[in-house]
C-alpha cells in the first residue's frame, strides 16, 4: 500500500496528507477549490518548519515530504491509482454519501475506502457502495501531526482483513490505533460530547463561570484543556452536529444539546474559527480571554 488519496484539503485533510507524506507514502490531496489546495500546502510547510525548529525534522525531510504530495481538483483523476482513499470532507452526511458513490465508481476495486468522519455511521456510508466490505472509518484527531490516536471504526460489513491492514498502517504512521464498532459517536465523541454538553449546561444554569469550569477540569481531572475551550477549538457547530447525531441515534434525552449551545451556533458564535465562542480569539494573540458575554 503506497498510493494514498485524501479528499478535502481543510484542517483534517491537510494534516492527514502531511503524516502520510512524511512517512514516505505518495499522496494525492483532492479538493474542488484550487485556493484551498494552495492554502493546505502552505499550512503543511509551516507545520514542517515547526518540526525543524524543534529539531525533530531536517530541511531535506521537509522537501521530501512536500515532494510526495500531489494535488488534484478532480476526484476521478485523484483516486484513479489509489490503494487507500481517506475522505476528510465537511461533516455532512449527504456530501459524504455523494463522495462515496463517486469513489465506488472511480477508485480501483482493490482500494480501501475510509472516512475520517467523527460521527456519521460507517455502515450508512458503506451502504451506498458496492463494496461495503472495503469501507472503514479512520478517525484521526486534530491536530493530526501531533495527536497519536486513530479511532478505527468497523462498519457492519467491514472485512476483518481491512481492519487489520488499517491497524498496521496506523502503527506505521506512528499512531496508536483503537478499533471500535459502528454506533452513534463511536467511542471518542460518545464520551466527549456529553461531557462538553454538561459543561455548557453548567454554565447555562449559572453553576459556575467559563474559567471556573475549565479550571476544575484541567487541575482536578488533569485535562490539558478545559471542556469549554476544547469546544471552541473543535467548533461549536461541530459539537452541536455530533450531539444531534447521538440524540437521534439513541433517542435518549441525555444527549439533547444544551439550549445555550444551540443559540450560540445559530448566532454564528462558533468558537476559534469564528473569532468568538466561550472565549474571544484575537489573531496573533495566545491570550485566553473569556467572551464578554460570559463575564460576570
Amino acid at each position: 500500500m503506497q498510493n494514498i488519496s485524501v479528499i478535502g484539503a481543510g484542517t483534517m485533510g491537510n494534516g492527514i496528507a502531511h503524516v502520510f507524506a512524511q512517512k514516505g507514502f505518495t499522496v494525492t490531496l483532492i479538493d474542488t477549490q484550487p485556493a484551498q489546495l494552495e492554502k493546505a500546502l502552505a499550512t503543511i510547510a509551516r507545520n514542517l518548519d515547526r518540526q525543524i525548529a524543534k529539531g525533530t525534522l531536517t530541511e531535506q525531510d521537509k522537501q521530501s515530504t512536500l515532494g510526495a504530495i500531489n494535488t488534484s481538483t478532480t476526484l476521478s483523476e485523484g483516486v484513479a491509482k489509489a490503494d487507500l482513499v481517506v475522505e476528510a470532507a465537511t461533516e455532512n452526511v449527504d456530501l459524504k454519501l455523494n463522495i462515496f458513490r463517486q469513489l465506488d465508481e472511480h477508485a480501483p476495486q482493490s482500494a480501501i475506502l475510509a472516512s475520517n468522519t467523527s460521527s456519521i455511521s460507517i455502515t450508512r456510508i458503506a451502504s451506498v457502495t458496492r463494496r461495503p466490505q472495503s469501507v472503514i472509518g479512520l478517525h484521526f484527531m486534530n491536530p493530526v501531526p501531533v495527536m497519536q490516536l486513530v479511532e478505527i471504526i468497523n462498519g457492519y460489513a467491514t472485512d476483518e482483513s481491512v481492519t487489520k491492514k488499517m491497524t498496521a498502517l496506523s502503527e506505521k504512521l506512528g499512531k496508536v490505533p483503537c478499533v471500535v464498532n459502528d454506533y452513534p459517536g463511536f467511542i471518542a465523541n460518545r464520551i466527549l460530547m456529553p461531557m462538553i454538553n454538561e459543561a455548557i449546561t453548567s454554565l447555562f444554569e449559572g453553576v459556575a463561570g467559563v474559567q471556573e469550569i475549565d479550571t476544575v477540569m484541567k487541575l482536578g481531572m488533569a485535562h490539558p484543556m478545559g471542556p469549554l475551550q476544547l469546544a471552541d477549538f473543535i467548533g461549536l457547530d461541530v459539537c452541536l452536529y455530533i450531539l444531534r447525531v447521538l440524540h437521534d441515534g439513541f433517542g435518549n434525552p441525555k444527549y439533547a444539546p444544551c439550549p445555550l449551545l444551540v443559540n450560540m451556533v445559530t448566532a454564528g458564535y462558533l468558537g476559534a474559527k469564528s473569532g468568538e465562542g466561550f472565549y474571544k480569539y484575537t489573531p496573533g494573540s495566545k491570550d485566553l480571554v473569556v467572551s464578554a458575554r460570559f463575564n460576570a
